[in-house]
């Protein structure tokens, strides 16, 4: 075995795959005479950080579970749609997450906001945060069925480790007793530790009647509503202008 191929074989050992590929292209190819051993190294290290960081992304991506693929690069900022652009290209820098302020989307069907708030959770897995995106219905029937399953604890502790929290189609469906508690105990454990986003086709000052019980309602809201910053969607269904099927309870 040559030196290189032995090199080869530590760096696939060690598991450095990024910086074994670049190695193993830059020594196949007439490349390997354009680098000094300065620019050689820097090389290797700099396909290494980028193959780590793309891995990592993809695993962040694909935990979160995000109903769309969507990139800021795709949101229409037209006027209509009442978006304040200065205030999301603030937020896609996932600075909000790191102070664990939350953010609140509302508007009526099909104005974009599932598509938004997924635009806004792949930018905060781009920025390394943990993200988790809940239709809420299934989130509460998931919350359920671990009370009476044992793993009630366990589950709400999966979602407290989430950087940054979505929960879509919020209000829906009415509250029962136990899903106000639960949304109580997520948001309450959510202080000072993560970031939430809840999507809404509920105005923000229906919220209280929607979750049912005033004292939890005030508590609920007390929690997500002041430290928030609010985006209120208008305009026409973008199902509808791109020529989308219409789905129930969804925004494109």
């Amino acid at each position: 075995m040559n030196n290189n191929q032995a090199t080869l074989a530590k760096l696939e050992q060690m598991r450095l795959q990024g910086m074994a590929r670049a190695f193993r292209a830059t020594m196949e190819t007439a490349a390997k005479n354009a680098f000094t051993p300065d620019e050689l190294i820097s090389h290797l290290v700099d396909v290494e950080w980028d193959d780590r960081h793309n891995r990592k992304l993809s695993r962040l991506i694909k935990a979160a579970g995000f109903r769309y693929r969507a990139g800021f690069e795709q949101i229409d900022f037209e006027p209509a749609r009442n978006i304040d652009k200065n205030l999301l290209l603030r937020l896609s820098d996932s600075g909000w997450i790191e102070a664990h302020h939350n953010v609140l989307l509302t508007g009526s069907t099909g104005v974009g906001k599932s598509f938004i708030a997924s635009a806004l959770g792949h930018q905060a897995c781009i920025h390394g945060f943990k993200t988790g995106y809940y239709p809420c219905s299934k989130l509460f029937k998931q919350l359920r069925l671990a009370r009476a399953d044992g793993d009630y604890l366990k589950v709400t502790a999966r979602i407290q480790k989430q950087d940054l929290l979505i929960v879509d189609d919020f209000g829906l469906e009415p509250f029962d007793a136990p899903s106000r508690l639960s949304l109580l105990e997520i948001l309450e454990d959510r202080i000072g530790r993560g970031s939430t986003i809840v999507v809404s086709q509920i105005p923000v000052d229906k919220w209280h009647q929607i979750i049912g019980d005033p004292t939890i309602a005030d508590a609920v809201c007390d929690r997500i509503v002041h430290s928030s910053h609010r985006i209120e969607l208008k305009g026409p269904s973008m199902r509808k202008r791109h020529g989308r099927p219409e789905e129930p309870n969804e925004d494109a």
